[in-house]
């Protein structure tokens, strides 16, 4: 097995594993600290020892006996503080070691886990940051980007989220259906901001991480299977294949990122592209349409184009444009500007990336100058582009996508 395959084994059951140690032992951070140490240890033995016959029974089965070593520690200090305590005139409850979680495993755990983590206790920002770390296996620097706050900040909201959780003791269980229906804006976004870390990797040496994207995937089918009647559900699905469908051509033979407009598309998934546009064709006409359904349908736009220069640019803008009126979402804006831009041209754009600016919404994030950059370059403004490329360059944490820009910066010096 290799170390990507053993990756996306791992990430794939991490949340099953959890949802099971949570199920039975009622404590999320104790579960989670267990199911993280027994994690680094098969990371540690499988590739010496060979994969055990049943994978997720063996993660169970370590990360209960860390469970029950850290309960007994626990309980062994009690004893110590109760002998300490009656000593002084005062009497502390004991506390009772459980025996081992059973290895029983239900195959909706990873839906439950999710679920419980957007229960309508937590704020639904803090609802989001918690199953992305739990169930997406993000970073905390990781889900501050894709919330835009600092690290800190992130690394609170979760601690409190887990805290919440834990005083509350939620059931661990899927909502019903009228339950379901108030949580599942939040399990969609959950699943969207997965797939996308997967999709464009916010740091480290690779473009994207197939691992996150697959997971996104598999999850949202789990939802679909669950609610086969939901619109967003569909729409979400539908834009996660229309845009996955891409991945091959967005990387080239040296681990380069090529935008959208140099790609190869004979390379993109064809299959993915034509389940993705009959599931979005299927679900717009049934009724309300929702902020994914409307994603999925940009991207079929892109994804019918034959050619870059045979995309219907005006369709895209005004499908962007009921985005902006939608959610109002700072990316959305940037992405509406960019359409405005192909529409109306450059100066169009950038006049609408200044009111953006200005709003502060993105200030400091890389692609409002990768953007600037790129639509100074469309105006002729040579200078202005390499300021905006440079700017985007020293901002971003993903190598590929530096060099890439450094890269235009080279060729606008060079011409």
């Amino acid at each position: 097995m290799t170390p990507t395959d053993l990756e996306r084994l791992l990430r794939e059951l991490t949340p099953q594993v959890l949802g099971l140690v949570v199920r039975r032992c009622r404590d999320f951070a104790a579960a989670e600290d267990a199911v993280q140490e027994a994690l680094l240890a098969a990371a540690t033995q499988w590739p010496h020892e060979g994969l055990p016959e049943y994978p997720r029974a063996w993660l169970v089965q370590v990360a209960s006996r860390r469970l029950t070593d850290h309960i007994r520690s626990d309980v062994a200090r009690r004893r110590r503080e109760s002998i300490a305590a009656m000593e002084s005139g005062y009497v502390i409850p004991p506390a009772e070691i459980p025996d081992e979680v059973s290895v029983e495993v239900d195959n909706d755990d990873s839906l439950k886990l999710i679920y419980m983590c957007c229960h309508p206790s937590l704020s639904r920002s803090s609802a989001i940051a918690l199953t992305l770390r739990a169930v997406g296996g993000l970073t905390t620097n990781e889900i501050a980007r894709a919330f835009l706050v600092p690290d800190a900040t992130m690394a609170q909201r979760i601690s409190r989220a887990k805290q919440i959780i834990k005083d509350s003791e939620l059931p661990f269980q899927l909502p019903s259906a009228g339950e379901r229906h108030e949580r599942t804006a939040a399990v969609l976004h959950v699943l969207y901001l997965i797939f996308n870390e997967g999709y464009a990797a916010s740091a480290g040496e690779s473009l994207q991480r197939n691992d996150l994207a697959s997971e996104g995937m598999r999850l949202a089918r789990l939802l679909r299977a669950l609610m086969p009647d939901g619109a967003e559900v569909a729409g979400l699905l539908a834009l996660m294949l229309l845009t996955d469908a891409r991945r091959s051509a967005r990387i080239g033979p040296h681990g380069e990122a090529i935008p959208l407009d140099k790609q190869d598309r004979t390379q993109w998934d064809r299959a993915q592209i034509e389940e993705g546009v009959a599931l979005i064709s299927a679900t717009l006409p049934k009724g309300a349409v929702g902020p994914y359904q409307v994603q999925a349908a940009i991207a079929a736009v892109h994804d019918e184009a034959a050619r870059s220069e045979d995309t219907d640019w005006q369709q895209i803008l005004a499908l962007y444009s009921i985005l902006h009126r939608m959610s109002g979402n700072p990316v959305v804006r940037l992405n509406h500007a960019i359409a405005a831009a192909m529409v109306h041209g450059p100066a169009t754009g950038l006049a609408l990336l200044a009111q953006l600016e200005a709003d502060g919404a993105l200030k400091g994030h890389h692609r409002l100058d990768a953007v600037r950059g790129h639509l100074k370059e469309m105006s002729g403004d040579r200078e202005g582009a390499i300021t905006g490329y440079l700017a985007a360059a020293s901002r971003t944490a993903n190598l590929p996508e530096r060099n890439f820009l450094l890269e235009q910066v080279a060729r606008l010096r060079n011409k």
